[in-house]
């Protein structure tokens, strides 16, 4: 139920975003899904793509500081409520959410967010125990 993400750290300049997509794109690596949270003097790009063992090999290869985190892919109702249930369980059970960020596909009718909690391994568990489908990997890189 883990999925792989990518994190690239980006000086915060002119075409640094660009570059990265360009070599993915040239690379046929697709982007699932992206975040991007920033500071004045550098990014953290966070990546779910299609090939996560390539994409890492491919941007270390042309010198970007990258890393990979294990991180899970969360189905709930696409519907008012459908996150808050899923956040007021890990809550519940004294689970911290590090940050999530939404999926640009979906995987039927149903909404798709990506949550890095410290605790991975329990959250599976628990969101398991309430019913909330969690995908697996293989099944993210194939949306």
């Amino acid at each position: 139920m883990r999925v792989k993400q990518i994190s690239i750290f980006l000086e915060n300049k002119r075409g640094r975003l660009a570059a990265v997509t360009r070599l993915l794109a040239d690379t046929k690596i697709n982007i699932r899904a992206l975040s991007i949270a920033d500071t004045t003097d550098f990014g953290v790009l966070r990546l779910i793509v299609d090939q996560p063992d390539l994409a890492y090999q491919v941007l270390k290869k042309n010198d970007f500081t990258v890393s990979e985190t294990e991180v899970i892919a969360v189905e709930m109702p696409d519907k008012p409520g459908g996150l808050a249930k899923v956040l007021e369980i890990l809550d519940q059970h004294n689970i911290n959410l590090e940050y999530l960020y939404a999926f640009y596909g979906q995987s039927g009718h149903e909404a798709l967010n990506i949550f890095r909690v410290e605790q991975i391994d329990e959250a599976i568990q628990v969101l398991g125990e309430h019913h909330i489908k969690l995908l697996p990997g293989d099944a993210v890189y194939a949306l």
